[in-house]
This record gives structure tokens, sequence and C-alpha cells, in this order.
């Protein structure tokens, strides 16, 4: 006979107060094995069809281990050389684009520029604050990273639990399922189902839509002669999870260093915003649409409050781990409302012989025949 649900809520409850508190203790310690078994996630689905076309776990494991070094060697070796290259030169142009931006809004607009005006001594200060402070904030945010997250041991280990756990990922969901408790394995089964459907179909392909982006604009934008391309498009691509905001934010740098760099060449300036333009239709109507769908069931709105909630509380890495644990609370939530809705909580009780004020009727009982 099943435990009543009050013990099985007291023990069940105990027990995630006992696993937060080992994840809060070893938090800096479990991350690297977190994010291989992310990135393990994420590659199951590639090693699945590599099966399909007949090669075995150990060597679709072996093949995705060696594209991704490679990619990874290449990355480090031609991209992030001169993607450091334009941040410096950006910071270093900083006061300069500010000088010019000065000089064009006296010219067209003295009446906002005149002297002791706000816009006037915020133009004057953002440059040399940019240039002051921006090597600065760099060095900070690297070192702050190596601190939290330890390189040495992050870029070592992350691989290596990846690699095994993407080789033995199908006997470990296995022996996850025969732990399950049998009378609840039913309802797990089918809540692991759709938490696996959300960020299969949002997770996955939004960090898809990213990289296909931020490697669109990029190119293009270096193709169009922009000084910052790499940069601008690794912004634009890297943010283009939180809706809008990265469009909006990389058209806006886009274009202000077009009209910087480009100023009188409107058929320069035309093509940046161009690519822009194709950009958003690119993703909004064929790129999206592809590899992310529409039924996910994560709203913009409750995306934004994640990030923003995130973030807060737990700083860069609660950003990082926002999106996933964003979708997994969506679908427990939706999971919940469902079983209110056919609760009798929602419905009420039907009560024989109820005796009513005059005019009144009786709820409505849907779903159940009124004896």
């Amino acid at each position: 006979m099943a435990l009543p649900v009050r013990h099985q809520l007291s023990y069940w409850g105990i027990a995630v107060v006992v696993l937060l508190i080992v994840l809060w203790g070893l938090g800096n310690v479990l991350l690297p094995f977190l994010m291989g078994g992310a990135i393990a996630y994420f590659m199951d689905p590639v090693a699945d069809r590599l099966e399909r076309l007949g090669l075995s776990r150990i060597a679709a494991t072996a093949l995705i281990a060696l594209l991704a070094a490679a990619i990874f060697v290449i990355a480090g070796l031609a991209i992030l050389p001169t993607l450091i290259r334009q941040l410096s030169q950006l910071v270093a142009t900083a006061p300069d684009i500010a000088t010019r931006l000065q000089s064009f809004l006296e010219s067209h607009f003295p009446s906002i520029m005149v002297e002791g005006s706000v816009v006037r001594d915020t133009l004057a200060s953002l440059g040399e604050a940019i240039k002051a402070r921006g090597g600065e904030l760099a060095t900070g945010l690297l070192s702050s990273a190596i601190s939290v997250l330890n390189a040495l041991i992050f870029v070592v280990v992350v691989p290596v639990v990846a690699f095994y756990m993407l080789l033995d990922w199908d006997r470990i969901v296995a022996r996850i399922d025969g732990w399950l408790p049998r009378d609840h394995a039913p309802t797990i089964r089918h809540l692991a189902r759709e938490i696996d459907r959300v960020l299969s179909g949002f997770v996955r392909g939004q960090v898809s839509v990213c990289l296909i982006l931020g490697a669109f604009y990029a190119s293009t934008l270096m193709l169009a002669g922009l000084n910052f391309g790499l940069v601008v498009g690794a912004i634009a691509g890297g943010v283009t999870f939180i809706p809008y905001v990265g469009a909006l934010l990389g058209g806006v740098l886009a274009i202000g260093l077009a009209l910087f760099q480009f100023w009188g060449d409107w058929v320069s300036i035309g093509i940046v915003a161009g690519i822009f333009a194709v950009g958003q239709f690119l993703e909004g109507n064929v790129i999206t649409p592809k590899l992310v769908g529409s039924s996910v069931g994560l709203h913009p709105l409750w995306l934004i409050f994640a990030l923003s909630a995130f973030g807060s509380i737990f700083g860069f890495v609660g950003m990082l781990v926002a999106v996933p644990v964003a979708a997994v609370i969506g679908v427990l939530v939706r999971f919940g409302l469902d079983q209110y809705l056919d609760s009798r909580l929602y419905h009420g009780l039907e009560t024989p012989g109820l005796i009513l004020p005059e005019g009144a009727h009786p709820p409505a009982t849907e779903g159940r025949e009124t004896p």
C-alpha cells in the first residue's frame, strides 16, 4: 500500500531541502560537472543521429569531441585575437566618437549644447570615462571570472565530464528512471518529457539562433567595411536570446559606428542598416520558427523577468542558468495549474439538498453530469 500523501510530501520535502543545501555548499565544485552535463545534454541528439547513421556510441562521442576541439582551437587562434583587438580599439576610439557626436550636435542643435548644459557635460566626460574605465572593466571581469570558475580546472574538467556523460547518457537516463517512485513514475516521466521538449525547442534552438545571427552579423558587417564589425556581431548575436534586446543593441551600436566611420557616405550607412533589417527578417521568419518554434510556452515577459531576477540574485552565473530554469519552472507551473483546474478546489463540492437563496442557481459543473 502506498504511503499517505502527507508522509510522501514530508519525505520529498526533506530530500529537496537536503539537496539544495548540498548544492549551495558545493556550488563551485559542482559547477564544472553541471556545465559538462549541460554540454552532454545539448550534444546527445547529435550523438543519437550519428548512431542512426551506423556509428557506435563510442565513435559518435569521439567524433563530436574531435569536432568540438577543432572548433575551439580555430576560435582561439583565429577569432578571439581579432575580437580582443577590435574591442580594445573600440574602447580607445570612444573619446573621438564622443567628440564627433558633440560637434555634430553643436552644429545642428545649438540650443541643447550651450555651455554648461547636461548634454554637453555628459558627452565631454563619456568618452574619457570609457577609455579610462574600459580596460579596467575588462580586466576586472576577466579576473573575477577566473577567480569564480578557477579557469584552469574548469577548462580541463568540463570537457572530460562532458565526454563521459555523453558516452553514457542513455545508461544514466535509464538508471535515473529506475530510481523513480513507482506510484509517481508516469507523472514524473510526463513532466520530464515536457521539460525536455521546452529545453530542446527553446534553449537548444535559441543557442543555435544566437550563433547563426552572430556569425551573420559579424561576417556581413566586416564585409561592409565596418571597423568593429566582429565586436558588434558578437554582441548582437550573444544577446539575441533576450527578446528584442539583441537587435536593438546591435543595430544602434552598428549604425552609430557607421555614422561615425562613413559620415556622408549614405550608401555604406544604408548597407549597415540593411544588414540588420535582413537579419531581423531572417530571424523572425526563417531561423527562429525553424529552430525554436512557437509552442515552447516561454513568453518574452517571463523570460525577461527570469533573466532580471536570477541576474540580480546570483550575478553572471544566474543569468547563465536563468533560461533553462525558467523553462523548467514554466512546465511545473503549467502542470500545477492544470491540476488546480481539475481539482475540487476549483470546481467546488456538490452538496445534495443544498438550500440556495431565492433566484440563485447552483454552480456549473463542467465535465460532470448533474444528478
